[in-house]
């Protein structure tokens, strides 16, 4: 069977969206795969799914139903699960959605042409939800990109076993991938016209890469080599956890003028008690210590974090030190969540006797209080210079759009030789989700 069209839906964060450019890289090197954006006009139709948020089940299988109806039409079209939930579920996918052809888990999307020959050879269903550690980046093509921007994984899975969360059971333990292949896949996307890179892990700040002599290295000296990288002119890293969030890696802020002066620390919770039952490790005083040195080194980093409510015995006293936290730090951007059980964690066996209606209030009144500062820091910009990386024109094809360094989208006036260019722009005005500004010679 011929097959000439890609369509992948992702869910989830940026890992996801990764490793969904990572399954078009190898179908397009293996089957001349190309991509397209209409789940119609596709010959294989790839769901990479994610586990984290609430419903993902639900969301799966909607997903699956509206594809069903397109293999009834053309039962040729071959159709894939990936991701965290296919890690986690991949017999009940296949029991509750037989027309599914390849099941496959995140560390195995690079064996992909492999499941795809199956398919097509047998016409059967293939699974593959193995963990083969990190042998994936070994298969992979390199990379390639258009854009200014790139992810790059430099590690896998998460040791940490909070109690609510699925991610060592569905990514396994941390993996870090060797210190020089992440500097050589830097290089590649440098190369290609890319000048911001985004560092991502499940568990970013525990990278602990082999290097060729042998030596360790921390997730302080990849950034500090990445920034020597020409062509690299802004570095992040996601997502964080405030344990291993050191002090080394603190100083780099005040070291490597190209990480930006933005962190995404999720800290789930302000009191002590519920940080214990989710076997966080740190206390909320631990967190704000932390904060408190980074902002000594950048006074104006934006900080935005992760919020889980109406965790199992979270009471109104629990509730206030949260709020009280985040009146203190004044977050951002925060993504807010409440409590739902994933099976198999810890959690799912705690009593939770939280009506859901406390729990939408609390989670309102927190999202509002949020909404606030993220509001009152965008209109404190308004008349200052920020360095925006341009990263093309907006739908009207009118105005160019970039980001600030605490992510911030920007609107500005100017012509195409300024894509891909970190330009020093005036804030002119604040809008709900933007700003608007102009380039400055």
């Amino acid at each position: 069977m011929t097959q000439s069209k890609l369509f992948i839906q992702t869910y989830g964060c940026q890992m996801n969206e990764y490793d969904s450019d990572k399954m078009s890289d190898v179908l397009k090197a293996s089957h001349s795969l190309e991509l397209t954006n209409k789940p119609e006009d596709a010959d294989v139709l790839l769901l990479n799914t994610c586990s984290i948020r609430e419903k993902a089940q639900e969301k799966l299988f909607s997903q699956l139903g509206r594809w069903r109806k397109l293999k009834e039409k053309n039962p040729e079209i071959v159709i894939g699960v990936g991701g965290c939930v296919a890690s986690q579920e991949g017999n009940l996918i296949l029991k509750r959605a037989p027309y599914v052809d390849m099941i496959f888990g995140p560390q195995t999307l690079h064996r992909l042409p492999i499941l795809l020959d199956q398919v097509n050879s047998k016409k059967d269903s293939s699974i593959d939800i193995s963990f083969p550690e990190i042998e994936k980046f070994d298969h992979l093509p390199k990379p390639s990109v258009s854009n200014v921007s790139a992810y790059v994984t430099i590690m896998e899975g998460c040791s940490k076993y909070c109690t609510f969360c699925v991610v060592p059971y569905t990514r396994g333990e941390e993996i870090s991938r060797p210190f020089n292949d992440i500097i050589d896949e830097v290089s590649i996307l440098a190369s290609q016209g890319v000048k911001e890179v985004n560092l991502l892990g499940q568990n970013v700040n525990a990278y602990r890469g082999s290097m060729d002599d042998g030596e360790i290295a921390d997730l302080a000296l990849l950034i500090s080599i990445v920034s020597e990288i020409d062509g690299i002119e802004r570095i992040r890293f996601t997502t964080s956890h405030p344990v291993e969030f050191s002090d080394r890696l603190i100083d780099v802020y005040a070291e490597v003028p190209e990480l930006v002066s933005h962190i995404h620390l999720p800290i789930q919770s302000g009191s002590d008690k519920i940080l214990n039952l989710m076997k966080r490790g740190h206390t909320a005083l631990e967190y704000k210590s932390k904060i408190k040195r980074l902002r000594e080194i950048r006074p104006n980093i934006s900080i935005s974090s992760d919020f889980i409510i109406g965790f199992p015995g979270e009471t109104d006293e629990d509730f206030t030190h949260t709020m009280n936290l985040i009146r203190e730090i004044k977050f951002d951007k925060s993504f807010s969540f409440i409590y739902s059980q994933r099976p198999g964690t810890p959690a799912s066996t705690f009593v939770d006797d939280t009506e859901l209606t406390l729990k939408k209030e609390r989670l309102a009144i927190l999202q509002n209080e949020i909404d606030l500062y993220t509001d009152e820091i965008s209109k404190s910009m308004v008349g200052s210079i920020q360095k925006v990386l341009i990263e093309g024109f907006n739908n009207k094809g009118s105005d160019l759009y970039g980001k600030t360094e605490n992510m911030r989208n920007t609107h500005v006036e100017g012509g195409s030789e300024l894509i891909g260019q970190i330009v020093n722009v005036e804030i002119t005005s604040a809008r709900n989700n933007s700003l608007i500004g102009k380039v400055l010679n």
